[in-house]
């Protein structure tokens, strides 16, 4: 899958590296990548006036349908790391796109992407994303040219 590069309505978030997401090997164990995509999602979505509560209160949930990962250098223990991430398509699927920079480094060690769809209440598929989440999603982001 092919990355894109953060667009001017992204937004980043930065976090050091907490000691209990290091593995044996003195580097971020795998799984927690998608913890800290999830941070910088939550921030994305927030931007636009659609975490969780505000998702709920709309009727709706999102569901992370694919993900993809692509490590170019692990992050280690204390590392700090600026997780940017941003839309790429918002139409039926949302596709955000993200890149991990180890700041400590200087360099990229991750870019990946997720497609979330949208879901009711009742778990059911909505074919087309509701009227309501499109108009926020397709807001210009803090960091957009108006």
């Amino acid at each position: 899958m092919r990355h894109s590069r953060p667009t001017p309505a992204a937004i980043s978030i930065e976090l050091e590296v907490p000691f209990h997401d290091v593995d044996l090997l003195q580097v971020v164990w795998h799984g927690h990548y998608m913890k800290y995509l999830e941070l910088g999602r939550t921030a994305l979505l927030r931007s636009r006036g659609l975490d969780a509560r505000e998702m709920l209160a709309l009727g709706h949930r999102f569901l992370v349908a694919e993900s993809h990962l692509r490590h170019l250098q692990a992050l280690r223990y204390a590392d700090r790391a600026r997780v940017t991430s941003w839309f790429l398509e918002v139409e039926n699927r949302i596709r955000i796109d993200y890149q991990i920079v180890n700041l400590t480094a200087g360099r990229v060690c991750t870019k990946a992407s997720t497609v979330l769809v949208t879901i009711t209440d009742a778990g059911e598929l909505c074919l087309e994303t509701p009227p309501a989440v499109l108009q926020r999603l397709r807001a210009p982001g803090p960091g957009a040219a108006t």
